[in-house]
């Protein structure tokens, strides 16, 4: 079974994402100065050249995506598809000067690999998760986006600095059976952890202190700590930390098999918009609180 790329999802769905970004997107704190700092990493060598591949024979380029996966993509108070993977698939036709071909459709998320199997679509930019079965059947290109995992710290918790190793000997919390937790083990094995059945459990015990860190995607961790849910308790300690083994390689177009010279275009569209600023931009409208 296919699954998004946001490993987390497993443990508290999309749609709990989607309510945290449409609270943020009525309150305007969506819209609220951004922070310092707040940069996307570069996933592209500073001197790597990709060619920009002969697009006039391609007559139509069709992406498709969600409308449940806030904040990447969502139809938004004025009814238009919206999100930061929308707006992304329609900067790159413009770079790559075929936004007169381009198309972008919702579809449920079951329904998008066979759209783009079977031709009703050129790519779909939806979240969907490089697997080795679907690497098999499609082609991907470069990611544009990792998600990281993060610590919160509850912020009436005395510690003597703001790295990781400093919270040994404090609680962590984490979602039992996750990937997360996996990874926490695995990077940290020295740190006390504490284990919750669910995410929302985790994030109580964090608020009222009964916790003093956690350890989960920082998607959603920035979300939460800025959002009202969290009354300002908490905010982020170190990292970010990534790891494709436990986090997969990030957010990616699945095209068809047979799309390499999309492919390749759409690889130069990515690496132009991370060198000219256009992908920070987009990245920045959609995180205005930082991932990273």
């Amino acid at each position: 079974m296919r699954r998004p790329v946001l490993a987390s999802l497993e443990i508290w769905g999309k749609y709990t994402l989607s309510a945290l970004f449409s609270v943020l997107l009525l309150t305007g704190a969506v819209a609220a100065q951004t922070m310092d700092g707040n940069r996307l990493p570069v996933l592209f060598d500073a001197r790597e050249r990709l060619a920009k591949p002969d697009l006039s024979e391609i007559g139509r380029v069709r992406f498709v995506t969600t409308v449940d996966f806030a904040p990447f993509n969502f139809i938004d108070q004025t009814g238009r598809l919206a999100g930061f993977q929308v707006d992304l698939a329609r900067e790159i036709c413009n770079e790559l000067k075929i936004a007169e071909k381009c198309q972008i459709q919702a579809l449920p998320f079951a329904e998008i690999e066979a759209a783009v199997e079977s031709g009703q679509a050129e790519a779909a930019i939806a979240g969907v998760a490089v697997t080795p079965e679907l690497r098999r059947r499609f082609s991907f290109s470069r990611p544009f986006m990792e998600l990281p995992a993060r610590f919160v710290r509850n912020r009436k918790v005395s510690l003597p600095g703001e790295k990781a190793a400093n919270l040994a000997g404090h609680p962590v919390g984490i979602v039992t059976g996750t990937r997360h937790a996996a990874m926490l083990k695995a990077f940290f094995p020295g740190l006390k952890t504490v284990g919750f059945a669910d995410r929302n459990a985790m994030m109580e015990a964090l608020k009222t202190g009964a916790i003093d860190a956690v350890f989960s995607d920082g998607l959603q961790l920035s979300f939460w700590t800025s959002g009202p849910a969290s009354a300002n308790c908490c905010a982020f300690l170190d990292g970010p930390y990534f790891s494709e083994f436990f986090l997969s390689e990030g957010m990616t177009v699945m095209l068809r098999k047979d799309g390499a010279v999309l492919t390749a275009a759409i690889d130069h569209a990515l690496l132009t918009l991370s060198r000219n600023g256009r992908l920070q931009e987009i990245y920045l409208r959609y995180f205005p609180y930082g991932l990273y």
